[in-house]
C-alpha cells in the first residue's frame, strides 16, 4: 500500500505563478541585452583607448567620469534610485578602462581597511591593490611610480583633519586629482563573541579616538593599543583571543571575527575624506567638471593684517573658501601652514584672479590639486 504524501505544503515545492514566470523571462531577456550594450560600451571604450595611445594622453580622467555621473544622474527617471547611479557607473567605467591597462592603487592596507574600500568605491573593483604599511608608504609607492595613484585620508567628520596627510603634502610631490568621502561605522570585532575576557581594544588612533565614549562606557578598564590600521588591528585580533579590533564588517570576515558589538563610534554620522593622489609629471591635472575644489597649502609672514590679506582675494572676486585649517610649521617660531580648500577651478577666471592675488600675499604658496568634488 503507498504511504500517503505528507500534508506539509513545504513538501512540495510551489510551482511559479505564470505571471511570476512571465516577468522571469523578461528579466532574462533583459540581461541579456544589457550584456550586449555592455559589451558594446567596452568595444568603444577600447577604440578611445587606442585614440589616447597614439595621442599620448591618459586613460583615467576624473572630470570625464565625473560629468559622465552627473549627466546620468540628472536625467534618471527611476524607479533606480539616483543614489545607486554612481556605484553602478563606477565599476562599468572601471571594468572598461581595464580592458585599456590596468590601473595600479596605493593604499593603507592591510585587506579590509576603510582605505581600501575608499579606493574601490573611487575607482572601481577592476584595479590592481597595492596595499601599503602606512600612509608614508602610500605617498611613497605613489611617487616612485608602483602605483598609478594613491588614497589617503585627509579628514574626519569627528576627529577633525589626518594630521600625517596634511604634513606630507608640504614635501611630496604628487598632487590631489580626486576625493571621495565614506560613511565610517565601527564595529568591535573578536575571535569569541562576547564582551569577557577583552583585555586589549586595537585600532587606528583615529578609530580610538571616534569610539572614546563607547569605549569608556563599555570597557572603561581595558587597555587601547594603537595600531598602523584598522586591518591590522583584525589581523591581530584573529590570533590573540584577548585582544578585541575596532575595524569594518569587512574587515571582520577577512579575517574571520565575530561582530561582538556594531556600530560603536560616538557618532552616527562619522564620515572620513579621502584624497586621490599622483604624479604630476604621469597625470595631467583635471580640466574643469562644473563642480570642483582647489586645495591649497600657504604661509604667511607674522604681521599685523596677515590673515586680512588672504581672505580679501577671495572676497573681492567672490570665491567660495570652503575649508581652512591650521598646522604648526615646526619652526620653533610660531609659525603655521595654512590649508585652504577654494570652490571652483583655476580656469574659472574668477578663481584664476584670486589665486593670483593670494599668491603674493603669501610667503609661502602650494597648489595641492584641482579636482571634481565627490560623486554620490
Amino acid at each position: 500500500m503507498a504511504e500517503p504524501t505528507s500534508g506539509n505544503p513545504a513538501a512540495t515545492p510551489a510551482v511559479p505563478a505564470p505571471e511570476l514566470l512571465a516577468l522571469r523571462e523578461q528579466i532574462d531577456s533583459l540581461d541579456q541585452d544589457l550584456l550586449a550594450l555592455l559589451n558594446r560600451r567596452a568595444g568603444l571604450a577600447l577604440a578611445v583607448g587606442e585614440l589616447k595611445k597614439k595621442e599620448g594622453s591618459v586613460v583615467f580622467r576624473p572630470e570625464r567620469e565625473a560629468q559622465v555621473i552627473d549627466g546620468l544622474k540628472a536625467s534618471n527617471p527611476g524607479p533606480l534610485k539616483t543614489d545607486s547611479v554612481a556605484p553602478i557607473w563606477r565599476e562599468i567605467m572601471s571594468a572598461c578602462r581595464a580592458l585599456e591597462t590596468p590601473t595600479r592603487v596605493a593604499y593603507l592596507g592591510p585587506a579590509g581597511t576603510f582605505s581600501e574600500e575608499a579606493a574601490l568605491g573611487y575607482f572601481g573593483s577592476s584595479i590592481v591593490r597595492v596595499p601599503c604599511t602606512s600612509i608614508d608608504d602610500v605617498f611613497r609607492t605613489t611617487a616612485a611610480g608602483a602605483a598609478d595613484f594613491g588614497v589617503v585620508p585627509v579628514e574626519n567628520s569627528t576627529e577633525g583633519v589626518v594630521a600625517r596627510s596634511l604634513d606630507i603634502f608640504l614635501t611630496t610631490p604628487l598632487f590631489i586629482i580626486g576625493e571621495t568621502s565614506l560613511f565610517v561605522r565601527h564595529n568591535l570585532l573578536r575571535k569569541e563573541n562576547s564582551l569577557e575576557g577583552i583585555e586589549v581594544v586595537c585600532a587606528h588612533p583615529q578609530a580610538l579616538a571616534q569610539c572614546h565614549g563607547w569605549l569608556s562606557s563599555h570597557l572603561p578598564n581595558v587597555e587601547r593599543q594603537p595600531m598602523a590600521s584598522n586591518a591590522e588591528a583584525a589581523r591581530q585580533a584573529a590570533l590573540n583571543p584577548r585582544l578585541a579590533a575596532i575595524a569594518s564588517v569587512r574587515a571582520g570576515s577577512e579575517y574571520g571575527l565575530h561582530l561582538v558589538s556594531p556600530a560603536i563610534q560616538d557618532d552616527t554620522h562619522n564620515r572620513t575624506r579621502f584624497a586621490i593622489v599622483t604624479d604630476p609629471h604621469r597625470h595631467p591635472a583635471p580640466k574643469a567638471s562644473g563642480h570642483d575644489c582647489t586645495s591649497l597649502v600657504v604661509s604667511v609672514v607674522n604681521r599685523p593684517g596677515a590673515m586680512y590679506d588672504i581672505l580679501k582675494p577671495l572676497k573681492a572676486h567672490d570665491v567660495s573658501m570652503t575649508r581652512f585649517e591650521s598646522r604648526p610649521a615646526r619652526s620653533g617660531q610660531w609659525e603655521y601652514y595654512f590649508y585652504i580648500d577654494l570652490q571652483g577651478h583655476p580656469d574659472e577666471l574668477h578663481v584664476h584672479t584670486a589665486m593670483q592675488e593670494l599668491r603674493q600675499a603669501c610667503a609661502y604658496f602650494k597648489v595641492l590639486g584641482t579636482y571634481p568634488l565627490d560623486v554620490h
